[in-house]
């Protein structure tokens, strides 16, 4: 039965198809488009930087030539020596620009000895400087390097790394760098006798080399007479355990929020595991301080202080 008021059933519409002018012209576009971005990637030069210990570089090449670590028995001609690293680096990565080389050192008060002025003269030489204790030792260079080389990576501004060290607490600095695809190349110095680079820094590494006492001759020479350093006194009493260095960390951190208030966690959590390089430095000063012993030697002792200190952070949030 017809309905006045149904309405006819009307053709479906269809779309309309492309006519073959039009999808050619998108293929070409799309071509043109992945040309171009594959001529620019094809141009764009690797980039790769040098980030060296001078503690380990010091130490390393004067026992081995010189036989004594004391900076004041030998004469080191840094400028030298880096051009080497440098013509070394430019042979191993020989379609890859330098961005410039990081030269980590120690001075007190952070206050570049002339030596250190020298050096940071040169071109393509960046030098960065953390402090120096009583005994002599570096501290908070190793922070400097993670946070110079994790910088780095994160912002694509190089895809090859050489790292100049030796110290277990470069591992952090080794895996940041590597989860933003930089890969990593660890140059050591020839050890007298045994190792002068961790074991754990040496497993995560994409490389190793190392460069032994014909190598190193040219750039070392022993002074003819000089006055030794006092040894620093040693630690009486055994060498506390893991846990006890925890609580340190742990009592580091209460006085250190004490001084700067709850507000400040807000800049560090997001950063957990690692602390900016001041913080670091200034927990590891005030840690050995409390303990009466050198943490140098002890990088297990080292990661328990920073464990206590998050401990006490992560309780306050």
């Amino acid at each position: 039965m017809n309905d006045p008021h149904h309405l006819p059933d009307l053709p479906e519409a269809k779309p309309e198809s492309p006519d073959l002018a039009t999808v050619v012209a998108g293929i070409e576009r799309t071509n043109a488009l992945l040309t171009r971005v594959l001529a620019e990637v094809a141009t764009r030069p690797s980039t790769h930087a040098v980030f060296a210990d001078a503690g380990y570089v010091y130490a390393a090449a004067g026992r081995l030539v010189a036989g004594t670590e004391d900076r004041r028995a030998f004469e080191l001609d840094a400028e030298g020596l880096i051009e080497a690293f440098i013509d070394k680096a430019r042979t191993i990565f020989p379609d890859s620009r330098l961005l410039r080389v990081y030269w980590y050192d120690g001075a007190r008060r952070r206050i570049h000895t002339a030596e250190q002025q020298g050096i940071a003269e040169l071109p393509d030489v960046k030098v960065r400087l953390g402090n120096l204790n009583a005994n002599n030792q570096q501290k908070g260079v190793d922070s400097l390097i993670r946070t110079d080389l994790e910088s780095l990576a994160r912002h694509r501004a190089i895809s090859d790394a050489v790292l100049i060290g030796g110290d277990e607490d470069l591992v952090s600095a080794v895996e940041a760098a590597q989860g933003y695809g930089a890969r990593i190349h660890l140059w050591g110095i020839e050890a007298v006798g045994g190792r002068n680079q961790a074991e754990p820094l040496l497993w995560e590494v994409d490389s190793q080399r190392t460069f032994d006492l014909e190598f190193c001759k040219p750039y070392v020479s022993r002074r003819a007479a000089y006055e030794p350093l006092a040894e620093p006194a040693p630690h009486r009493g055994p060498v506390p355990g893991r846990e006890d260095v925890r609580f340190v960390g742990a009592r580091v951190a209460a006085q250190w929020l004490g001084a700067r208030g709850r507000d400040t966690l807000a800049d560090l959590l997001p950063g957990h595991p690692y602390l900016p390089g001041a913080v670091d430095q200034e927990l590891l000063v005030e840690a050995e301080g409390l303990l009466g012993l050198s943490l140098r030697g002890h990088a297990d002792l080292r990661r328990a202080v920073r464990d206590g200190f998050w401990d006490h952070l992560r309780m306050q949030f």
